[in-house]
């Protein structure tokens, strides 16, 4: 077995990639390796990370992972929550914080998240808010996590009015990535992460659009020579963006390609139906289709992009759903500033923008055609 227990090694072996995200606030690596759960304790400490060290995890994961990681780190203390998007609320943030002021932990300490965007998100949460904040660590599980979420300091919880209401941005200090934890991930969970691959090749990198494209047989099969440099394209994009925009005033709102629409179909749906990637891929269908109509976008790189999501796998059912309640709850969005929603328009394989004019008839009618019902 590999050094973190998760089973032989498939391919050639993967030498370590660091990314070195540098943001006005802090900087911290991004360490991908595979096997690199096993080093987890070298790794913190050439970090210097924390004194007294809390876990922050999800008994699913917990159980997949949690003797490899013990094993890494002896005697962790260990604070289990729940997963899934209907868990990430203040009331889960409150359980960390409960065991926290229990455990008497002081600023001296420091937070592990291991697990995917949900846990990362929470424990990320809390680690911002905690005696004002604490330092945290991103451990991602999840493929979603791995590309996406454990990377550029946005943390935060729902509310039920609308995804991510509740947050702040906190720089982790350091981001530990082993690809071969992405054996034990379930088919959907690992196709969710990979629509958010997807996300970045439309948005940004024409080149990583169609490595997924031509090599989606090889990604599935999980080999970690073919995982890891997608993983690190996918993190090399988002740190650049993150490092000259931390705060979402410019170019990170790029980032939120297939957030808006996608969000809100999470919301009407009660974080209930889709996963998160599962969502942003049909709010990139939307996004897409309403750039077509508008002229922003040929017919033919939408057209790609429906397709390159159609192949991947069946995502769920919108015919019940109805547009009103999906305007309804884009206007609740966070992206809406002063009044205007800053909507994100492809406008060519590897290219997007910020619009901050696309009416609610337009949104209406995109969604009309990507299926819900007037």
């Amino acid at each position: 077995p590999g050094p973190s227990g998760h089973g032989p090694r498939t391919g050639h072996r993967v030498d370590r990639t660091r990314i070195d995200v540098r943001t006005a606030s802090a900087g911290y690596p991004i360490i991908i390796e595979p096997g690199l759960l096993g080093g987890l304790r070298q790794l913190l400490e050439d970090e210097h990370f924390g004194g007294r060290v809390f876990i922050v995890s999800s008994p699913t994961v917990w159980r997949l992972h949690g003797t490899a990681i013990s094993g890494a780190l002896p005697g962790p203390e260990c604070i289990l929550i729940p997963d899934g998007e209907r868990a990430k609320t203040l009331q889960t943030t409150s359980r960390v914080y409960d065991a926290l002021v229990t455990a008497r932990a002081d600023r001296g300490a420091g937070i592990i998240a291991i697990g995917g965007g949900v846990i990362g998100d929470t424990a990320g949460f809390a680690a911002a808010t905690y005696l004002r904040g604490i330092p945290v660590a991103h451990v991602p599980t999840t493929l979603l996590a791995q590309v996406d979420s454990a990377v550029g300091g946005k943390v935060g919880v729902n509310h039920p009015l609308g995804k991510n209401l509740v947050g702040a941005f906190h720089q982790p200090q350091l981001v530990a990535i082993d690809p071969l934890v992405l054996t034990t991930l379930p088919r959907r969970e690992f196709r969710a992460g990979l629509y958010e691959v997807v996300k970045y090749g439309m948005a940004f990198d024409a080149e990583l659009f169609e490595r997924v494209r031509t090599g989606t047989h090889a990604i599935f099969d999980r080999s970690p020579d073919v995982l890891a440099p997608i993983i690190a394209s996918s993190c090399r994009i988002k740190a650049a963006v993150v490092e000259e925009d931390e705060r979402e005033r410019g170019r990170r709102r790029l980032l939120n390609f297939g957030h808006t629409a996608g969000h809100a179909l999470e919301a009407i749906t009660k974080y209930r139906r889709f996963r998160h990637g599962e969502a942003v891929a049909l709010g990139m269908i939307i996004a897409a289709d309403l750039a077509v109509a508008r002229g922003a976008l040929d017919a033919d790189a939408r057209d790609a992009l429906v397709q390159l999501i159609g192949g991947l796998g069946p995502l769920p059912s919108i015919a019940d759903l109805r547009v009103e309640d999906a305007l309804e709850a884009i206007r609740h969005d966070k992206k809406v500033v002063d009044g205007r929603l800053h909507f994100v328009l492809p406008v060519a394989l590897g290219r997007a923008t910020v619009a901050d004019d696309v009416t609610e008839r337009e949104l209406g009618n995109a969604l009309g055609r990507a299926g819900l019902r007037g």
